[in-house]
């Protein structure tokens, strides 16, 4: 019945110059290239009920998540949720001990006529920081509507996920290394602004490439260090991470090893947690319709093909490479370098589109609770190229 029911997007436009009101509000280093070029002229227009549906949805399904996951973590369930085994050990010690703090991760949610739907949880290096933090939050002042109200607060849920991080591991020094995927000015910027944040929670700061990073197991050496200035290293006692964890199990084991001994005697915290690895695994979505069947927050999902109408993802899939809508013989699918992973099969709905014939999926930041919302547009599936769009909320 879903198939054939879409909600209609109600936009209204949003014109101004926003990287110029991003850089008048005293936020100019988080305008990477590119990063305000793709925020339409336009805004989705949200009544204050289905804003709250989407930010209590993203409550109810961490609560969810957490619920299902089995205490002692078995070897089978890391085994359906596709674990490396590797990272076994760090996931079960990570999740045994409350210091190992999730300070965030994005939920993308289709609006049916049914409300909210999960689509998947980015938990582990979820990015659209800039743009739902700030970006779509200056798009106000650039459109002339500063008594507009929004759902953006993410930048003020994260100040406070980092107090709350560096109180539970008060015996450490609160020296925090940021760290991204060298050449990445995306990442950098989604870590600049985490970085912001972190100083307000008490926190010292640096960010760097994760390639500059000294990880040692060794003698007094032994910790996380970074050159801060020249000829000059710094020991790092927490220690965020914009690389996701199973390509560290994957293709970096002697990484993983490090990481996983140096958290154990706890020279180093990891953010997020290795435990956001099951959060992060579509097998979950699975999971998550086994432990809670018919729930009205979740779409069918299994490991093995449905009827009807489907898509068809990896498990540790993104930007939506390699993803296969399937519509009895005919197969949409996007390219990518995921096609040998597990699978995971999940119930085609229709996302909300506009009289353009863009589709829209909600982007909902939670940390410690639902935060912030923010749009991603696309004719077709939605990738990290597809536009954010603002929203207002009456």
């Amino acid at each position: 019945m879903l198939d054939n029911l879409r909600i209609k997007v109600r936009l209204e436009p949003h014109t101004g110059d926003v990287e110029t009101a991003v850089r008048g509000l005293g936020w100019e280093w988080c305008v990477e290239d590119g990063c305000a070029n793709y925020v339409p002229g336009e805004a989705v227009v949200l009544n204050e009920q289905d804003a709250d549906a989407l930010l209590e949805a993203a409550d109810s399904l961490y609560n969810m998540m957490v619920q299902a996951v089995p205490d002692d973590l078995p070897d089978a369930f890391l085994n359906v949720l596709g674990i490396p085994q590797n990272l076994w050990q760090l996931v079960r010690q990570s999740w045994n001990d409350d210091r190992h703090w999730h300070l965030y991760g994005r939920f993308d949610l289709a609006q049916t006529p049914e409300g909210p739907k999960l689509i998947e949880f980015n938990a582990d290096t979820a990015t659209s920081i800039p743009e739902t933090a700030v970006v779509q939050w200056a798009s106000l002042a650039a459109a002339g509507k500063n008594d507009a109200n929004q759902y953006s607060g993410l930048y003020e849920a994260l100040v406070e996920q980092f107090k709350a991080w560096r109180m539970m591991n008060s015996d450490l020094a609160p020296a925090l290394l940021l760290t991204y995927i060298g050449g990445s000015a995306e990442d950098e910027t989604n870590c600049a602004v985490l970085a912001q944040a972190a100083k307000e929670a008490g926190f010292d700061t640096h960010l760097c490439p994760i390639d500059e990073v000294n990880i040692s197991t060794e003698g007094t050496e032994r910790g996380v260090w970074a050159q801060v200035e020249n000829e000059q290293w710094q020991q790092f006692s927490f220690l965020f991470k914009l690389l996701p964890w199973e390509q560290i199990a994957w293709e970096e084991p002697e990484l993983c090893e490090s990481l996983t001994q140096l958290s154990r005697s706890r020279n180093v915290v990891i953010a997020n947690p290795a435990y956001t690895l099951l959060f992060q695994s579509k097998g979950m979505l699975a999971w998550l319709w086994k432990a809670y069947p018919y729930h009205p927050l979740l779409l069918e999902a299994d490991l093995t093909p449905l009827r009807d109408k489907y898509i068809r993802k990896p498990y540790f899939g993104r930007e939506g490479q390699s993803v296969e809508v399937v519509d009895k013989v005919r197969v949409t699918k996007m390219e990518g370098e995921y096609d040998q992973q597990q699978q995971v099969y999940q119930r085609w709905c229709e996302l909300p589109q506009d009289n353009k014939g863009y589709t829209y999926q909600a982007g909902v930041f939670w940390a410690g609770e639902g935060c912030a919302i923010g749009f991603r547009r696309e004719k077709g599936i939605i990738t990290n190229l597809s536009q954010f769009v603002p929203h207002l909320v009456e």
